[in-house]
């Protein structure tokens, strides 16, 4: 016999850990159950990083899934701007946005976030740097941010689990769901990957980038339009602090704008990590390479992605196999991902360990294999890669230097957007969707903001 709930959320990543506090501080006596395939916070240990050998591959990654999802193990930045972060402003409005945005922001201090915010001060320096930076075409965007690092992300994360626990809410980890459950259009629950029916009244889905493809996959079986998204392909950069430390230390992620001179393709550094290190990513099966910081342990380097944002048009209606076809080409070549100095892609030339051990930035990931990442890139994506660096050297001399290290391939898998209300409800009724995974939000705070607002309309209707 099917087991019944009032609300289940697929996915205990920050979209549904957000729906599910909303959800019991809003409304008591609610039988919430959140699904997630990967492992509960305390038993997610990367054993490649334990042991400092090459990417194990396992099944499911507690680097992106688990308790708290991928932002469990990242550098745990608030972006407190609707103007990155997502599309969550074409369901609110701007204002609103802003107005969720400063909410789960507080709900974040509450379960110990630090109370220090940059970008806020130093405003005659960040307005100096912004005309600097106009000189050389890039666009600055000073954005507030609160940066509570991996370890302190971890901890809050903790504590929300503990909250919801002592509040009802059946948490399920290590369990996979496999369908929607629909019937006359109208969602009744879901089926796990061993064939467990768990009946509610409302479902939310909120995978996570890396549920991205499975919920891709259901929508086209359920029949839910959808529209694609832009692909985000580029390298992770890493050099030495002291580069970017007149940055780091005001705006601490630097959020920079570059339209390519040869193609005209928006290019724009992401996720900015001063004194973090660059890690490995397994997207089911496929190594990626991202980075973050730690709260308490700091390297001596500073990691940032470069991305060439592309929007392609009809025919073209699978972005994430897209992204995915270029990492496999890493992967292909180099066993996972691979590694060079600027100094030799400019020059032509594949990078070797030898020449890596002359270079002033010491590699924070070691498993990186020494490559050519002119063998996997697209031509355009490396030439505005090269263009950025460039212009980037205008504002932070030391950037495009031929000690400074590319990793690749970074992709980031948004998914489709699907066609959602205002309420973030789908075309089946009672059936929503949140978070990066829905192609709705691309980053930690408006992923979170996108779980209040499912979860709001829920309680309107409940």
């Amino acid at each position: 016999m099917a087991v019944q709930y009032d609300i289940i959320i697929v996915g205990a990543g920050p979209a549904g850990i957000f729906a599910a506090l909303e959800l019991v501080q809003a409304k008591t006596g609610l039988k919430i159950l959140i699904i997630e395939k990967g492992r509960e916070i305390e038993k997610r240990v990367c054993v490649a990083r334990e042991r400092n050998a090459a990417c194990f591959k396992c099944t499911p990654c507690s680097t992106v899934c688990g308790w708290g999802g991928a932002g469990a193990f990242s550098d745990g930045k608030l972006t407190l701007s609707p103007e990155v972060g997502g599309s969550l402003g074409v369901y609110t409005g701007e204002n609103p946005l802003l107005d969720l945005i400063n909410y789960i922001d507080r709900t974040y201090i509450d379960f110990g976030a630090p109370e220090q915010v940059f970008g806020q001060e130093h405003l005659a320096e960040i307005q100096k740097m912004q005309a600097r930076a106009v000189l050389s075409e890039l666009r600055l965007l000073a954005v507030r941010i609160r940066h509570m690092g991996t370890g302190r992300s971890m901890e809050v994360l903790q504590k929300m689990r503990k909250f919801l626990l002592n509040r009802g809410v059946e948490v399920l980890t290590s369990c996979q769901v496999e369908e929607v459950l629909v019937k006359d259009r109208v969602a009744r629950g879901v089926i796990t990957k061993e064939g467990k029916v768990y009946q509610a009244r409302c479902v939310i889905l909120a995978p996570g980038r890396e549920g991205a493809a499975w919920l891709r996959r259901e929508a086209q079986r359920l029949d839910l339009k959808m529209s694609v998204n832009p692909v985000d392909i580029g390298v992770r950069v890493e050099l030495p602090a002291a580069v970017l430390e007149h940055l780091t230390r005001i705006f601490y992620e630097a959020k920079i704008i570059y339209y390519s001179k040869t193609f005209n393709d928006k290019v724009r550094t992401f996720c900015m990590n001063p004194n973090g290190e660059v890690v490995l990513e397994n997207n089911d099966g496929l190594i990626t390479v991202n980075g973050h910081s730690h709260a308490y342990n700091k390297s001596e380097n500073t990691n940032f992605a470069v991305l060439v944002s592309k929007t392609f048009t009809v025919p073209f209606q699978e972005p994430i196999a897209y992204g995915r076809h270029i990492a496999n080409l890493a992967n292909l070549l180099g066993g996972g991902v691979i590694v060079q100095s600027l100094g030799d892609l400019v020059a032509g030339r594949r990078s070797t360990r030898e020449r890596l051990s002359k270079c002033i930035t010491a590699p924070t990931l070691a498993e990186a294999t020494p490559g050519d990442l002119s063998l996997v890139l697209p031509y355009r994506h490396l030439l505005g890669i090269v263009e950025m660096l460039k212009a980037l050297e205008q504002i932070a001399p030391g950037v495009y230097s031929r000690s400074t290290l590319l990793y690749g391939v970074e992709v980031k898998f948004y998914s489709s957007r699907l066609a959602l209300t205002k309420g973030l409800e789908t075309e089946v009724q009672n059936l929503f969707a949140a978070g990066d995974g829905a192609g709705v939000t691309r980053g930690l705070a408006q992923a979170s903001a996108s779980g209040v607002l499912a979860a709001r309309e829920i309680i309107n209707r409940i």
